[in-house]
Formats: C-alpha cells, structure tokens, sequence
C-alpha cells in the first residue's frame, strides 16, 4: 500500500500554497468556489483527507464550540441541540455537547473543555459564575449565553428570547378575552427566563391598573410539576404557564384530575412552542421562540469574537410570536 497523499503533495499537483488547501477545506475561510471547487475536486481523486487535529495546531483554532446544558428533559433544548449542531457544522465549526447535572453551574466544565481545546462555549439551560467567565474570556476564547441571561462583573454575549414581551403578550390576550380569574405557574425560580416572563406577565396587569394574578410556584420545568400547578389552581379561568411542557402537564391535570374543559372552563397559555405544543391532543396556545433567529446571532457573535472583536457584551433579545391554537378561546 502506498503513502498516504499530503496536502504538500496536493498542493505541489495543483501548483497553489500548501495553506490554500488547507483553507479550501474551511467553510469559513475566503477562498475564491472556481478554486475551492478545483481543490476540492482534485482531493477527492487523490483519496485526500485533510488532518484536523495538525490543521487545528497550524491555525491554534479547534474550531470545536462546546454545548453546555443542563435541562435535556424540557423538549425545548434537545430540539435547540439539533438545530445549533447543524448550524455550527454549517459554519465550519464542530460542537461538543457537555451537560451539568441540575443545581451546579458550568464552571465545573471547563477544565474538560479546555482539554479539548475548545475555541468556544454556548451556555443553555446553565450557567457560569463571574470568576469562571473572567478566567475563560482570559484566556482568549468566547461564551455565549443562549435563551438565558446574567449579570455580574464579568458580563457575558447573550442571546435569548424578549421573554418579558412575550410574556405580555399573553397577558394582554387573556384579559382581552375576559378572563378574570388568572394564574401565573412560575418555573424555576433560580432562572432568568421564568423571573422575565413572570414580570413581563404582571407588567400587563399594572399597566391597566388591575391587581396581580394569582402566583403557583411549579418549582421546576417539568409535565409533572404543571400537573400539580393546575391543581391548585382552583376556579382559574384562565393560566399562564411559564413553559410550555408545564402547560401539558397542567392540561392533563385539568382534563383529567379537575374535570375542568380546555378552553372552555380555563382557558391555557405555554411558552416556546416545542413540537408536542401543536399535537392534536393538546393544541396548545404559546409564544413561539424565534430558535433560528436566535441561533444565527449566536454563531454570528462566536465568530466575530475568535475573530478579536473588542466591543462590550451584548444582549440580544428577539421577540416571541403569539401563536393561537384551540387551548384559548379569544374574544369574539
């Protein structure tokens, strides 16, 4: 058996720089389709596979970003998992999916992280204290909080969903239908997107000079914790969850357990729009989160960091779509 073909070797066959082989095989790097297709072509006629782990070395980029998680059961993140993967592939990136178990933050994972020599790290469902974002940064390389956000004296790029807005949406809706006993279920109480959508929820009520609807402490995001929500949710017309998988949990509840009809006794609202939102069983009534728009900015801002952008972090917040479905009736 012969020696394996080079990128020297292909790059003397096609009299271009080693290097210009090399980026031929980057989706992000500039090279001119007649010659990234010419390479390209030549490569696969000489059985050429361009080494990784030497190109990563050459460059001091892995081009690998790290996903950190901590809510896989919530519906909403495995379907955000599949559509970041396949956009940083499309970008030229490769993801490395870490989760944290629930209750701990992130910093436990970057010393694994930096192992791999990973370039980057998008934070869902988790998060990371100052001094572990400040020692990352530190060391040349970028974070990006998605659909969550923080403060604190190392402050870090985030992406996520107007949840406040959102969340008045909703609101806004319910009480145009008359509804008039109204329930707010709030997840958990440590994250950022239940404490915005709890004050863009009651924003609406101050707004029109109304008292405060009535608050349930779900504890978590899960179908079991809507489920004991809507029970206490006595004689409501009409509750917010604050996700939609509580919602599901809650519509079981009310059907099954309360005897109460969907809409016509309590009308019910979620929040994201995961797939099991729009079955037939549930048709539940939702802000949509704007994944894909969300997940184009945050690659965006990945590369225009490794890139040496010096600019202060930005929040980015992307507004939620009402989308109407048979678990809420409105006016008229």
């Amino acid at each position: 058996m012969g020696s394996a073909v080079t990128a020297r070797d292909l790059a003397r066959q096609l009299g271009v720089s080693q290097s210009m082989v090399s980026r031929a095989f980057d989706p992000a790097a500039s090279v001119a389709p007649a010659m990234r297709a010419r390479i390209l072509e030549a490569a696969a006629a000489a059985n050429y596979r361009p080494n990784g782990i030497a190109a990563a070395l050459t460059r001091r980029r892995s081009r690998i970003v790290g996903l950190v998680m901590g809510e896989l059961q919530n519906p909403f993140y495995p379907a955000v998992l599949e559509q970041m993967t396949l956009a940083l592939q499309a970008a030229g990136f490769e993801a490395l999916l870490l989760t944290v178990p629930p209750g701990q933050q992130a910093d436990a994972c970057l010393p694994r992280l930096r192992q791999y020599q990973v370039d980057a790290v998008v934070l869902t469902s988790a998060s990371l204290s100052s001094a572990g974002a400040a020692h990352w940064l530190g060391d040349g390389r970028a974070a990006v909080l998605f659909n969550r956000t923080a403060s604190g004296p190392t402050p870090l790029d985030s992406v996520a969903c107007d949840n406040a807005g959102g969340a008045r949406l909703a609101a806004e809706a319910l009480l145009e239908a008359g509804r008039q006993e109204l329930v707010f279920v709030a997840g958990r109480p440590d994250t950022s997107t239940s404490q915005e959508r709890e004050r863009g929820f009651l924003s609406a009520f101050a707004a029109r000079g109304l008292r405060a609807p009535r608050r349930i402490a779900a504890g978590d995001f899960s179908y079991e914790a809507g489920h004991r929500a809507a029970l206490q949710a006595g004689g409501a017309d009409g509750i917010f969850f604050a996700n939609d998988i509580l919602a599901l949990g809650g519509m079981d509840a009310l059907r099954h357990a309360a005897g109460r009809r969907v809409p016509q006794d309590v009308a019910v609202l979620g929040f994201d729009d995961i797939p099991m939102a729009g079955w037939p069983g549930y048709a539940l009534t939702t802000l949509r989160q704007p994944v894909a728009a969300m997940i184009a900015a945050t690659i965006e801002i990945l590369q225009a960091r490794l890139e040496g952008d010096p600019q202060p972090a930005r929040a980015l917040r992307l507004p939620a779509e009402l989308v109407p479905r048979g678990s809420f009736l409105p006016a008229g």
